[in-house]
């Protein structure tokens, strides 16, 4: 807690926003004071922590407003960028990340990758997806799944156009003007900011996701469409329905943190569609821990009070079709990851549930 002084963030649109310490006089704000920020070579920590930091959040947190499906992360000892994903069009997004001050040269090695990863075919590229999800579901299916499409993208739609997005820290003016050049130059890049600040003794994470400064505040109420976890266990939704609760599973259990007391989750049911809507309680995170044959899985979870019908086991499951659900919201989501990302406003939310209640009402 700030005594004297509060932060704020001012913005503007087409710059970067900067952090300043607001100081007051006489019960009076009267000077702005800009606070000093740092990257992670401040803290010792390696470029390979900053890419499993935004591997781990591409989706749910940094890129919350825009669908991404990561297909393979860098292998060490090989000449390749750090992270690549496709879009809903089937382009590859290729991310080069550097944790400090890098230079012109990380936008010419970036430039690189983006050349050799232009000439892979589907093939390749199917090849290095599947090996890094740990699956044999063809790229092009699980390109539809993940974008909920209607049909799937032809295999020569895939990586037929390439895109670069460098990050990197806010302070490092060559690798920005590098990539002010080569934009100019009408080459697909971007370069994305990133600053650590250190307030008390905590430290914070700024990050600048396209369109700049367009991140919900999580302290507002939000809608989050919330898997049930139906690929990993078909009865994880009725732990959920039955303890009126909100709960991520094992691996997974850190997504409980991106939901907040007062957000309205939509239970998202695989092959089938949303099937209740709640709202999350007051009240802290909660854990719990269940044996699952020799495995011993560790759940997080926020209790909930159900707005619509709630489902009853051994009954046949009613629910809205993720397809209505994208005319209702006029929304794309992300369908493959455990929160199905944009997040929906207060306003989205509410009648989202409205039309959710009446849609399962009707079905009855």
């Amino acid at each position: 807690m700030e005594s004297a002084a509060q932060h704020c963030v001012l913005c503007a649109k087409g710059k970067l926003s900067m952090l300043y310490k607001l100081d007051s006089s006489n019960k009076k704000f009267d000077k702005l004071e800009p606070v000093a920020f740092k990257d992670f070579t401040s803290f010792g920590n390696l470029e390979k922590d900053l890419e499993e930091l935004i591997a781990k959040s591409i989706l749910d947190i940094l890129f919350e407003d825009s669908s991404l499906m990561p297909i393979f992360q860098e292998r060490q000892y090989q000449a390749e960028a750090d992270i690549y994903a496709l879009n809903e069009k089937g382009e590859l997004i290729i991310f080069e990340l550097k944790r400090g001050s890098a230079g012109e040269g990380a936008v010419h090695q970036a430039l690189r990758y983006a050349q050799d990863s232009g000439q892979w075919s589907y093939a390749k590229l199917q090849e290095k997806y599947q090996k890094y999800a740990g699956t044999k579901v063809e790229l092009t299916k699980a390109h539809q799944e993940a974008f909920n499409l209607e049909h799937t993208l032809d295999a020569r739609e895939i990586n037929n156009k390439q895109h670069l997005l460098v990050i990197g820290s806010a302070a490092d003016d060559s690798l920005i003007n590098a990539v002010d050049y080569w934009k100019k130059q009408g080459i697909s890049i971007e370069f994305l900011p990133y600053r650590i600040y250190e307030l008390g003794n905590e430290k914070y994470f700024e990050f600048f996701a396209l369109p700049y400064d367009k991140h919900r505040n999580p302290g507002n109420i939000k809608g989050v469409l919330f898997d049930t976890n139906r690929s990993y266990e078909k009865d994880f939704i009725w732990y959920m329905i039955e303890n009126r609760r909100v709960a991520a599973f094992g691996d997974a259990k850190r997504f409980i943190e991106s939901v907040y007391s007062g957000d309205i989750v939509f239970f998202s049911h695989k092959c089938t569609g949303l099937v209740a809507a709640a709202r999350v309680n007051n009240g802290d995170i909660k854990d719990d821990i269940k044996a699952l044959d020799k495995d011993t899985l560790y759940i997080l979870y926020r209790d909930v009070t159900f707005i619509t019908p709630i489902p009853k086991k051994g009954e046949a499951i009613k629910a809205m079709p993720f397809k209505k659900v994208s005319e209702v919201t006029g929304k794309i989501f992300f369908w493959a990851r455990t929160i199905k990302v944009p997040y929906l406003s207060k306003g989205e939310a509410e009648n989202l549930a409205v039309e959710l209640k009446s849609y399962l009402e009707k079905s009855t």
